[in-house]
Formats: C-alpha cells, structure tokens, sequence
C-alpha cells in the first residue's frame, strides 16, 4: 500500500493525523506530490515533522508551485495579490534547514515517474501542460498520459480518482489502454466543501484506491493565524473552500 499526499501547506494539526491515521496501513511508501509549505503558519515545523518523520518510506518528493515561487523566487503566477502577500511572508520566515531541505532533497522538475510492480506511474504536481500551475481535471486532463498506466497530481486541492481509455493499436485490449488518474485532495487546505485533512492509499497490485479524509483539530491550526497574512487562509479552514 502506497500513500498519496499532497498540499499539506504548512498545516501541521492535519498532517499529524494524517501521520496517526497511516499506522493503521501496511505503508511501503510515500509520494508527495509538493506544496508542503506556505498558506499555513507552521511550514517550519511541516518540512521538519516530514524529514524527521518520513524519510525512510519516501520515494517520491517534488516541487509544487509554491515551492518553486518561494524558492525561485517568482511570484508572478499568482492568481491575487493576498497569495503573493502570503508567499512573501513564508519565505521570510522559512529556516535554514527548511530551505535546504526543499532545495536538496525534492526534485524541482515538478514530475516524477515510478514503476511499481510493473505498472509505469506518473507523478506530477499540476500537469504535463504545466507541472506547477495547472492541474489535471477530470474534463481536462491537460496533455497525452498513454505512456502511463498510473497519473497522480496534485494542485487542485479537489480529490478525484477516474479512468480514461486511449486508443492504441492493441486488439487483446480491444484497442483501448486504460489510464487511472488520481488526485488525493489536500491534507491541509481542501478545498472540496470536506474540510477534513485528505490523502489517498493506492494499492498498486490490485489497483484499489481509498480516498481517506481524516478529522483534525481545525480551531487549533485557525488559531496560529494572528494577522501575519490575510484571514482569508485562516477561515477557509472551517469549511474546506
């Protein structure tokens, strides 16, 4: 069983129960498709419970949007002015060993690619369109994903898990190549009206998938947001928007 996470976005009440709610898997590995940082006041402490906590069952770690504006920087991507705010922010208070961590040990091409138990798996954080900033939907999928038997991206902070059928030359498979795309939500800004911290387990060999949404202390990651960013990123929390 593989598990699936993605925007934790410096919120390290949620992230802690996912951490809880793992130990109930056999976990063979973790794939973190980026943005563990920024939106949330303890990005510091997330990208340190992260490498203290995960790094042995990591085999997948990349660069999501706000890791590469930070770390570029670059902010001009930013659909307001309050995310460039919030992002200056974050990357004023970013550590040392925070950004050492990003810098050395995620991979900044924003993608991925993994073969587990022969099926070839994509992971990307937005898109083969773009890998940062737009996102695979389930009536846009953004590029042509028939070399992968597997898709996982983030960036949406929308859960999904569907499958698109290519046409290939390939009569036994009626000429028809399955695809499954798997977005496993947000762990710590959702913004798909569950306001619970979010994440997928995906069991390779079968092809099961659990979209698990796992309930966490929401009033004690609102109440670290004392006006250092604006309140829009605090009371989204409440109801997953």
């Amino acid at each position: 069983m593989y598990a699936i996470i993605s925007d934790i976005h410096g919120n390290l009440s949620a992230l802690g129960k996912i951490d809880e709610d793992l130990r109930n898997y056999d976990i063979e590995g973790i794939i973190l498709l980026g943005d563990l940082i920024d939106y949330g006041m303890q990005s510091n402490e997330t990208v340190g419970f992260v490498r203290n906590n995960w790094s042995d069952k990591i085999i997948c770690n990349i660069w999501g949007n706000h890791e590469r504006a930070i770390l570029t920087p670059d902010y001009d991507h930013f659909s307001s002015s309050r995310g460039v705010e919030c992002a200056r922010y974050t990357a004023s208070v970013l550590s040392p060993e925070t950004v050492s961590y990003l810098n050395g040990e995620l991979d900044h091409s924003g993608t991925n690619e993994l073969i587990i138990d022969g099926r070839k798996i994509l992971a990307v954080h937005g898109s083969l369109e773009d890998p940062y900033w737009k996102s695979v939907c389930p009536d846009n999928v953004r590029g042509d994903y028939s070399p992968y038997d597997i898709v996982l991206s983030g960036h949406s902070h929308y859960s999904h898990c569907f499958t698109k059928f290519y046409d290939v030359d390939d009569p036994v498979m009626r000429n028809k190549k399955a695809v499954t795309f798997i977005n496993p939500g947000s762990v710590g800004q959702p913004r798909n009206h569950n306001p619970k911290a979010q994440y997928a387990l995906l069991d390779v060999s079968s092809m099961n998938v659990i979209m698990r949404a796992v309930s966490y202390n929401i009033d004690a990651a609102m109440a670290l947001y004392n006006g250092q960013v604006d309140e829009f990123y605090k009371t989204r929390l409440k109801n997953g928007v």
